[in-house]
């Protein structure tokens, strides 16, 4: 989501804020007045072993939880472009312990983030955590419906996210011992848009203070051959995201087609996400298929055989797919179908972001993971950034990445 984040504060119009959110579509209970869609939300899958490749939901799906009180917490930052970052902790009061979650939902301050209107939700009680996410998805979380379908999913992640957490913490376990895998170091990408005028420089300034970082670059159009080729030069791009299915007008086909042809030429090894479902592009696509990712169309299992092109590759963003039981159903169908995966964020700035990095470790540590450490969100960064692959940092319980170099 870095890239999506840059994006924001490269443009202040409607335009980079559905890129920001990964909107497409306006949400489809703004009329409707809902809350959570009901066809998001899949029946528990079978108890099941990792081996057979089924969901691990089971095994968190009994988990009690007591829920005493809830709390809203500001947080803030100033990352890459000058853009400021808000989002909010969702933290969860039962039994001596909290559970935090964080709701990205909000990228300015608007009247409706969590910490501006702070709703009085009927979540106090004794539940399995199953039973609190059947309840959340009945609830109205926002005071209007939000403009856009995805906000409902990012705000939904937060409490789910932290009713995990809680849970695990009163019954002293972390998430790793309940779901019997062992976390992996996580290999990371920078994922970055390189300016109004894109520019070589923000992939340099990164370089210069972490030689060995990997990068997820957004492609833009207006990339000159020259700017492609001193990319390419670096060898450090892993993950081209041209961000082609957000449904906004492609104002110079020529140039957007052009510019495919060079980052074909330019990266032979890089993922392809989000490619432009046109008929031109696809068509050069075609040889590289085993290449092309997806990202802001996946929001559940189903999504992944919906695709525009027969891709294998799934960015896997807990906070898009928006719960727990759907979160662990994309899992599953990905290790059965031997789908390569890689996780990414939406500009976390608190314990979001270790949730997401500690979901990679446990999932796909191995690949090109959008969920770099908050400090290469900066514009520009100082020294001792951390280096890839981050050492497994799971806390002793709960569902948290302990703080450190990740941080």
């Amino acid at each position: 989501m870095e890239s999506h984040a840059t994006m924001i504060a490269q443009s202040a119009t409607d335009k980079g804020a559905a890129r920001l959110l990964g909107i497409t579509q306006r949400s489809p209970s703004a009329e409707a007045g809902g809350g959570w869609p009901d066809e998001i939300m899949p029946a528990v899958s079978p108890a099941s072993s990792t081996i057979d490749r089924e969901s691990l939901w089971p095994r968190l799906a009994g988990l009690s939880l007591v829920i005493e009180a809830y709390e809203y917490d500001r947080l803030h930052a100033v990352l890459a472009y000058e853009f400021e970052r808000i989002t909010t902790h969702v933290r969860l009061v039962g039994a001596g312990v909290d559970g935090l979650g964080e709701d990205v939902s909000v990228f300015r301050e608007d009247g409706t983030a969590l910490h501006e209107t702070r709703p009085s939700l009927p979540l106090e009680g004794e539940w399995t955590l199953a039973g609190f996410c059947d309840h959340l998805a009945a609830l109205d979380l926002w005071p209007e419906p939000p403009e856009w379908d995805v906000a409902l999913r990012f705000r939904n992640w937060a409490f789910e996210s932290a009713a995990l957490d809680l849970a695990l913490r009163q019954a002293g376990r972390s998430l790793h011992d309940v779901l019997e895998l062992e976390p992996q170091p996580v290999r990371f990408v920078n994922s970055l848009g390189l300016g109004k005028e894109p520019s070589i420089e923000p992939v340099r300034r990164r370089l210069a203070r972490a030689p060995l970082v990997r990068f997820k670059l957004d492609a833009e159009a207006t990339w000159a051959p020259t700017l492609v080729d001193e990319v390419a030069a670096t060898g450090a791009a892993d993950t081209i995201d041209f961000k082609g299915q957000y449904g906004f007008e492609v104002k110079d086909p020529e140039a957007l087609v052009a510019l495919y042809d060079r980052v074909l030429a330019a990266f032979p090894d890089a993922y392809l996400e989000d490619p432009h479902d046109l008929p031109e592009i696809a068509q050069r696509l075609g040889d590289h298929i085993e290449r092309v990712s997806y990202d802001s169309p996946i929001r559940d299992p189903a999504d992944i055989d919906a695709t525009p092109l027969a891709a294998r590759v799934v960015n896997v963003k807990p906070s898009r797919i928006g719960g727990l039981r759907p979160l662990f159903d994309v899992y599953a169908r990905c290790a059965r179908e031997r789908r390569a995966m890689y996780g990414g964020g939406m500009g976390e700035l608190g314990v979001g972001r270790g949730q997401i990095e500690l979901l990679a470790a446990l999932f796909h540590a191995d690949a090109p993971n959008d969920v770099a450490p908050s400090a290469y969100n900066e514009d520009d960064p100082t020294g001792g950034l951390p280096a890839s692959p981050l050492a497994p940092l799971p806390e002793a319980t709960g569902f948290r990445w302990a703080a450190g170099d990740s941080a």
